[in-house]
């Protein structure tokens, strides 16, 4: 029958298609219409891979802007290879941070930790978290770069990172003299955390310096709590008012304290001075916290003038390191509003 399409009048059969020799295949009679059904909301240009917006995005979250460098954390000439497994730039934190999960990722948005990019993989910009973790990126001027599971994994540590991950700027650490120097116009109080290794307890630690007017923090490099997306949270924003410095002595950064003309106070529950009896909260002065249980290390505790502790009803656990720097701090200012 030639002229005449194979397989009925017009070779196919209704809702069906040919096959490869030609013959028609059978219908699906319907059954299979969700595979003609769209696949939500367009994406946002920043989200859609080629176009100009995402492609400005990506060249804004390509780190410190070092040649071959990629926003996605890899260096072009090293593709197996991420920038966290390296050293930051002098001066700066340890390494980038990758904040995974929706809720961290909102809350940590929410804290205004500075972040270099926020990375969207698949459709998980269409929950209502991933949305406002879009919308506060952009209001603060943070890349959105759209990512597959697979690199989200490796971003992440293969951490639960639900579709979304945030990539956390390095702090950049002051030096423990730039606090010595400080402001002159006011009495220099500086807080020092020994052993303190919580970076929630870091950050309610810098909020309560912040608030009674301490002139920074000082924390060691090693075996300590560093400033993390933790620590921004619970400090509550003080971290971008109050600087920490870190230091590869704590003992040694002490002693130059004190040559500087600074009193050192340790705080430990063990103390043999009443924190209300202290007699050096009215000049420049050092606040040492130990850690919660252990308290002072020695030779951190034999650096110090003088050993406070904080009074309490027989019977009671030793406090938080932060709850037990908040009281410190607290009773410090009042005394020298008193003199003042």
């Amino acid at each position: 029958m030639s002229g005449q399409n194979k397989g009925g009048q017009d070779g196919r059969t209704p809702g069906g298609g040919y096959s490869k020799r030609g013959k028609p295949r059978p219908g699906t009679g319907g059954n299979r219409r969700d595979r003609l059904e769209g696949k939500g909301p367009t994406p946002p240009a920043y989200l859609r891979p080629g176009h100009p917006a995402q492609r400005s995005a990506a060249k804004a979250a390509r780190g410190d802007g070092r040649p071959g460098q990629r926003g996605d954390g890899r260096d072009a000439g090293n593709r197996g290879e991420s920038v966290n497994d390296h050293a930051a730039a002098r001066g700066s934190g340890a390494r980038p941070e990758m904040v995974a999960g929706r809720n961290s990722v909102v809350e940590s948005l929410r804290a205004g930790i500075p972040a270099m990019a926020l990375y969207v993989g698949g459709r998980a910009h269409e929950d209502e978290r991933v949305a406002e973790a879009v919308q506060l990126a952009a209001e603060g001027g943070i890349a959105v770069l759209e990512a597959g599971l697979s690199e989200l994994d490796r971003l992440t540590g293969g951490a639960i990172h639900q579709g979304v991950a945030l990539r956390v700027r390095p702090y950049e650490y002051a030096h423990p003299e730039d606090l010595a120097r400080g402001d002159r116009s006011a009495l220099p109080l500086i807080v020092a955390l020994d052993g303190v290794t919580d970076p929630r307890n870091l950050g309610a630690i810098v909020r309560s310096a912040a608030a009674f007017g301490a002139t920074g923090v000082v924390v060691p490099a090693r075996r300590s709590a560093g400033v993390t997306a933790g620590a921004w949270k619970a400090s509550a924003g003080a971290l971008v008012r109050l600087p920490v410095a870190q230091a590869v002595n704590l003992t040694r950064t002490i002693e130059g304290y004190k040559k500087a003309g600074f009193f050192v106070a340790g705080l430990d529950a063990d103390g043999d001075t009443d924190l209300r009896e202290m007699s050096i909260a009215d000049g420049p002065m050092v606040l040492v916290v130990g850690s919660e249980g252990r308290g002072l290390s020695r030779v951190v505790a034999n650096a110090c003038d003088m050993i406070v502790s904080i009074p309490m009803a027989s019977g009671n656990e030793s406090l938080n390191a932060g709850i037990a720097a908040s009281i410190a701090l607290y009773e410090i200012a009042g005394v020298r509003a008193r003199q003042h």
